[in-house]
């Protein structure tokens, strides 16, 4: 029941320039999306980003967007809509080069299966539109979807909550920053517990 870090992406939602003044304790909120994303990189735990027709709403402050192997331009409000699945599945294994007969089989370097990492740790807003609608179609593609709340937002507590409420009964674990970054390291002797220290003093 605890978050596996080898199993793990990092999905960041919409963290855009122009949503931040109307969302509810917006200033945590990012910070812990920093936070995640940064232990995120250093536990190689990929992360993809998001962003709602940025045209209008502005693009993902470098602090997050960085930490970001990608970030998916959207007008759907889930971003499974527009492709997001696709980049949470492991890429296929390459085929060998070169000549393939040109060696005996038992001979031939065996091609290393990629790792699937079917458990997807969400933040983001609005909490009860892209995040939730995102959320959603994760669990229906059959992903672990971890819901960290303190690095959730909407305009008002009220959509907020009701999304948390749905997510839920939906299946999606609700976590915090703290639960996932400690689940993610384990152990104070793991090398990067300073870092994980650091970033929540």
């Amino acid at each position: 029941m605890l978050i596996d870090v080898q199993a793990c992406q990092l999905v960041l939602v919409d963290f855009q320039a122009k949503l931040k003044p109307v969302m509810v304790d917006a200033d945590g909120v990012w910070a812990n999306a920093a936070r995640l994303a940064q232990l995120a990189q250093v536990l190689e735990v990929p992360t993809w980003g998001t962003e709602q027709n940025p045209s209008r709403l502005g693009v993902m402050p470098p602090e997050i967007r960085t930490h970001c192997r990608q970030v998916l331009a959207k007008m759907q409000f889930s971003a499974v809509e527009e492709g997001l699945g696709e980049w949470l599945q492991p890429e296929p294994p390459q085929a060998p080069r070169g000549n393939a007969r040109s060696l005996p089989r038992h001979l031939q370097k065996p091609q290393a299966a990629t790792q699937e990492r079917k458990s997807i740790v969400l933040a983001g807003c609005e909490a009860h539109i892209c995040l939730m609608q995102t959320a959603l179609d994760l669990l229906e593609d059959e992903f672990e979807v971890w819901v960290v709340t303190d690095a959730c937002t909407s305009r008002t507590e009220r959509n907020r909550d009701a999304a948390y409420d749905r997510l839920a009964g939906a299946g999606a674990e609700l976590v915090t920053t703290e639960m996932v970054a400690f689940e993610w390291v384990r152990t104070a002797e793991h090398p990067d517990f300073k870092l994980l220290q650091s970033l929540f003093k």
